[in-house]
């Protein structure tokens, strides 16, 4: 009897010690860094896939070493079907707790697109086509569609997505991305169209965005665009035509050969603004946050042209008098033609 008793209290201790060292070496599994780069892994977890596959795949590409203590710590708190699938870049000092955590919240891999102050749709289009983590679904034949769905109060798109970066999963849909650019589009119109200078001659935000993409075409310089701007609104309130080259080209579409010609500047279109009064029907362009801005609070003056100086830097001379303007026409033709001769 006595030699029993020994027998079982030493196999009660060696399933103690069997048992602590089990917890122990699972707890140092659980909370030890996982093995990945020093920019960290992309991995990715495809719709459907169970956590079973998921463990084995992550021991097979030697990011963990146990794949059956994860699988069991999965099971135990009741997280393993609720990771969920997606592209995830798994960064150095992540343990297997910190990893599970991350494939159950869906903390994915986020990639980015930024859309440019003065694109056009089209290049906008381009540029969602292109991007190798957008799903591209749309064509030019889509917009009226797109639009329709977003209840906006044209068919034209132009102009109507803001320039911003934008940050979105894997295989985000193009039209996910131009639902955001729209909405964020129409908040900061709004909140401008709310605090916007008085007494402008201008009708609606939508009138505003159309301003705002003709000054955003005409510079990228930010100690321009309210001169530009009050240029602008100066012109309309004394009914004076904008004259402005870059609507002129919109008109000419894609079919501009980048040289502008003074058959250009007679030849009538919508947006031919040497032949029209008032502002084009659409914008010409996509505006940012600045050009708006600046279409809404133009710099008060009594400048009514601008031209470019051709120093290289985008800048412009402004004139009050048709023959100031004259005379800067004058001189910037004169340093185009000494560029010309130097070969620059």
């Amino acid at each position: 009897m006595k030699r029993l008793r020994v027998v079982l209290a030493v196999l009660v201790a060696v399933f103690v010690f069997a048992a602590g060292s089990g917890i122990w070496l699972a707890i140092a599994f659980l909370h030890a860094t996982v093995q990945v780069s020093e920019i960290g892994t992309e991995f990715e977890i495809l719709p459907g896939e169970s956590f079973g596959k998921i463990s084995r795949e992550l021991a097979a590409r030697g990011i963990i070493d146990r794949p059956q203590l994860l699988r069991v710590y999965a099971r135990v708190t009741g997280k393993a079907n609720a990771v969920q699938a997606g592209d995830y870049r798994i960064m150095p000092g992540t343990t297997p707790v910190d990893l599970l955590e991350q494939f159950t919240r869906g903390d994915v891999q986020l990639y980015s697109l930024t859309i440019i102050e003065g694109w056009s749709h089209r290049d906008l289009l381009k540029a969602l086509r292109d991007h190798p983590m957008i799903a591209a679904t749309m064509t030019d034949a889509d917009w009226p569609a797109l639009l329709a769905e977003l209840d906006a109060s044209t068919m034209h798109p132009e102009g109507l997505f803001l320039p911003e970066t934008y940050r979105f999963p894997k295989n985000t849909n193009d039209r996910t991305i131009l639902k955001q650019a729209y909405t964020l589009l129409q908040q900061t119109l709004e909140a401008e169209w709310r605090a916007r200078a008085p007494d402008l001659p201008i009708s609606d935000p939508y009138e505003a965005l159309i301003l705002a993409s003709i000054i955003e075409k005409e510079t990228a310089r930010p100690d321009e665009r309210e001169r530009i701007a009050g240029v602008f609104v100066r012109r309309l309130e004394n009914r004076m035509r904008l004259q402005t080259d870059p609507t002129v080209i919109y008109g000419i579409g894609p079919a501009f050969d980048g040289n502008l010609t003074r058959q250009d500047l007679e030849t009538d279109t919508p947006y031919n603004t040497y032949t029209r009064n008032g502002l084009p029907p659409t914008p010409i362009a996509l505006p940012g946050r600045a050009a708006i801005h600046a279409a809404l609070h133009p710099a008060d003056g009594n400048e009514l042209y601008f031209v470019a100086t051709g120093l290289g830097d985008g800048s412009h001379r402004f004139s009050s008098s048709k023959a100031e303007h004259d005379a800067a026409v004058a001189e910037y033709l004169s340093r185009l033609r000494q560029r010309r001769l130097q070969g620059n």
